[in-house]
């Protein structure tokens, strides 16, 4: 069994009074199944998108939601204060989403007969009338998150309050497109079948993470040339769909760490942060007034390829810097030996040397980036979490703090640097964990209308 996570959504985030611009465009975008547009450089693809939408971007904002619309957006926000604040009662409710009574005493009888919440012992001998806590109810509903990494899988299954139920890790030397959508299938079987019947309907999401155009960057790991065409042709969520019967959702796999951390942080949850997941290869994620940025491609936030600095100041991608594969490179080139498992297993502490030259690199190639990307947005934290051991990410992030503030920049306010919550599983769970999000909770117009 995996780690216990705890799932509870954010309140400290305030319900936004219109459409946010990029969730206008990610609901233009597919409607219109627009493609991006990609390059490459350093061996590192860098997503972007020159297509622009067919009508004017403002033409969607005068939509207006039909009564069934309001209805379905009222209940959400009634399950996003019952879920993001455990207990909470029917007169607190009323209070904090300015509905009347009666109309979330409406709501929640029926998103009780639904099965998603539940309701306490009255809690008597307090001032004013007794109050019932009201809780999400955990087998609720269900979402099978998956990663499909550079050289790992994770597949897991959560409940509607977040709890890791079951998880699967399998380590390869490359991901294989003719076996792996057979052991994702063979895993999510094993997975589910401690479920009951009814649980089992329960099911209503399967989240794959992975990085964006995987297939254009796989002789970084020395796949063989077929996989490249392999990769390139298949549709990874019709595979899975045919292997499962459950709807797929592909998400970059930095988003979906983003989005599980943004769910692990206790209150109150930052509005604002910039993530990275250091793994085999950097993967990131912005938050931005509590909304992820995922943009148009799903690609937003590609701060590994941002260009920095190498050992001999000659411009390299930050993913060829920070990334456990540039410590890999550096320890082979001084002898050492590492294994084809978990990175966590490795023997770090005879590394020496070598890993605090790597950990100074990263961090100041990572001070770099971040200077560049809060230029562009601001945030005033900063959050790196990764697939090595926590002691290790402790002295990362240390030293990433003290890079930040020696960059010789007038006024300039560096960010607060924390560890991230979550480790190796962040974007499996992420990848549960949004979809669940988009289904029961969120109240953008792209989410209610889907």
């Amino acid at each position: 069994m995996s780690n216990h996570i705890a799932f509870e959504p954010c309140a400290n985030v305030p319900p936004s009074n219109g459409i946010r611009f990029l969730d206008l465009r990610r609901w233009l975008a597919a409607l219109e199944n627009r493609a991006g547009i990609t390059g490459v450089h350093c061996g590192i693809i860098v997503m972007s998108s020159t297509s622009e939408p067919p009508r004017d971007i403002f033409d969607a904002g005068g939509r207006g939601l039909q009564h069934h619309g309001l209805r379905r957006a009222n209940e959400r926000a009634v399950l996003t204060l019952v879920g993001f604040n455990p207990g909470v009662s029917n007169a607190d409710i009323a209070r904090l989403s300015g509905l009347a009574p009666q109309t979330v005493s409406a709501i929640l009888s029926d998103i009780e007969r639904a099965g998603l919440i539940l309701r306490g012992d009255v809690l008597r001998g307090r001032r004013g009338q007794p109050a019932t806590p009201i809780f999400m109810r955990g087998d609720g509903a269900f979402s099978i998150g998956c990663e499909i990494g550079w050289r790992h899988l994770d597949v897991l299954l959560v409940n509607l309050v977040g709890d890791v139920l079951g998880h699967f890790h399998l380590d390869y030397d490359y991901p294989d497109a003719s076996t792996i959508f057979d052991v994702i299938a063979d895993a999510v079987r094993d997975l589910v079948e401690e479920l009951t019947l009814e649980q089992h309907a329960r099911i209503g999401d399967f989240g794959v993470a992975m990085p964006t155009n995987l297939w254009s960057n796989l002789d970084l790991v020395d796949a063989p040339a077929e996989q490249v065409r392999l990769w390139r042709d298949v549709n990874v969520m019709a595979e899975l769909n045919e292997r499962t019967g459950f709807d797929v959702t592909l998400i970059n796999d930095g988003n979906a760490a983003c989005w599980a951390e943004l769910i692990a942080f206790p209150r109150p949850r930052p509005g604002n942060f910039i993530y990275f997941m250091l793994s085999r290869y950097i993967a990131a994620g912005i938050v931005g007034e509590g909304t992820l940025w995922e943009g148009p491609t799903g690609n937003s936030a590609n701060l590994g390829s941002m260009l920095v600095g190498d050992a001999d100041g000659q411009p390299q991608v930050a993913h060829l810097v920070a990334s456990i594969t540039a410590l890999e490179r550096q320890l082979l080139a001084a002898g050492f030996t590492v294994g084809k498992g978990l990175v966590a297993d490795w023997d770090w502490d005879s590394f020496g040397p070598v890993l605090e030259a790597w950990i100074e690199s990263a961090a100041k190639a990572l001070a770099k980036v971040v200077f560049n990307t809060t230029a562009v947005i601001e945030s005033g934290l900063v959050v790196i979490d990764g697939i090595v051991p926590r002691p290790v990410l402790q002295r990362l992030v240390a030293r990433l703090e003290l890079e930040l503030a020696a960059l010789p920049i007038a006024s300039y306010t560096p960010p607060q640097v924390l560890a991230g919550h979550l480790g190796p599983l962040a974007p499996a769970i992420g990848a549960a964990e949004l979809p669940l999000f988009r289904r029961y909770f969120s109240r953008t117009l792209a989410d209610l209308a889907g």
